[in-house]
């Protein structure tokens, strides 16, 4: 979670002209000129089911047959096949430009904000996206105006969630009418174009790394968040950016218990969240790292650990982030 004030020429405090630098930098804050658009409030064209036709079920039958003696023996090996057809996938036309993907696994996400197609294992993908998983923005001007949001349209799933204590309780008010995603492999760019604040911009950009000569770090499920803010009101504003993440590796994973934890502080005012997951099935364990540099005007906290749905004891979702509404 991060903080930091804008002044009302959309200037960061302390910021300087920098035209007299020779090192030409690269605008995080400006997407690339040919890009893949979508706006958040758009549902794009989900595919269709379709069934085979009696004359194509029998000609496909024998590999049908096969499949399924190949799925049956290797869950009695207590492994997964390759491919199994006959589970029911989930289906949307909203995915986006993934975290990593170049070899050893993925975390995909969509144009709306959430993140979902976990393959982070081989033969093992979990499509449905953690709702839990989220960037949101507080904003508090000193004209006493106060505007929050998780930076996501709201989904028919948190319906289903614990609107009491759990993330349903969480200010959804983002309608993504104004809001552009823009998409060129290994980088993404969402534009809130006055969302929620009418008169506050904020470019989210994602860029996975890609290093020369190094397939083996490139390779990593890794991506890097950079925000830029642009104030166009009158008034200065404190601008509160947050990111939950929840210790799952898709499906319901986050419910398999002994799971932990911890954080730790870098070099450089490098603030670190390490989530420590024992994953079930036999899968390896395996260490999830979220990391955040402090600035000038930038300062960072952290909390470990909260319960995102349910009646636990400790701080619930709900208390966390009514929490830093008051801040």
């Amino acid at each position: 979670m991060s903080e930091r004030t804008l002044m009302g020429n959309g200037l960061d405090e302390g910021d300087t002209d920098a035209s007299h630098h020779s090192v030409k930098k690269v605008d995080p804050g400006k997407p690339a000129s040919l890009t893949w658009k979508r706006k958040l409030n758009g549902e794009g064209c989900v595919p269709s089911m379709f069934t085979l036709t009696f004359r194509q079920k029998l000609q496909m039958a024998p590999i049908g047959i096969t499949l399924f003696q190949h799925i049956r023996e290797q869950s009695s090996n207590g492994r997964r096949g390759f491919i199994d057809p006959f589970v029911n996938r989930y289906i949307t036309s909203s995915d986006g430009v993934p975290l990593g993907g170049v070899g050893a696994g993925s975390i995909g996400r969509s144009y709306k904000g959430e993140f979902q197609s976990w393959q982070l294992f081989p033969r093992i993908c979990e499509d449905n996206p953690v709702l839990s998983n989220q960037f949101s923005v507080f904003v508090s001007r000193t004209s006493g105006k106060k505007y929050s949001s998780v930076l996501c349209p709201a989904s028919p799933h948190l319906v289903k969630e614990n609107a009491v204590s759990g993330i349903g309780s969480w200010d959804w008010n983002l309608k993504g009418n104004k809001s552009t995603y823009h998409a060129l492999y290994p980088r993404a760019w969402t534009v809130y174009e006055g969302e929620p604040d009418p008169a506050l911009k904020v470019v989210c950009r994602q860029i996975s790394l890609f290093i020369p000569d190094n397939y083996k770090e490139s390779s990593f499920p890794v991506s890097v968040f950079t925000f830029s803010l642009y104030n166009t009101g009158k008034a200065t504003a404190d601008v509160t950016l947050l990111f939950t993440w929840a210790n799952s590796v898709g499906g319901v994973s986050e419910f398999s218990g002994r799971h932990s934890n911890s954080k730790i502080m870098m070099k450089d005012g490098v603030h670190c969240i390490l989530l420590h997951h024992e994953t079930a099935d036999t899968q390896p364990p395996l260490t999830f790292a979220i990391a955040a540099q402090e600035s000038e005007g930038v300062q960072i906290s952290e909390r470990p650990c909260f319960f995102i749905s349910g009646d636990s004891p400790g701080i619930t979702a709900k208390q966390m982030w009514q929490g830093i509404k008051q801040i």
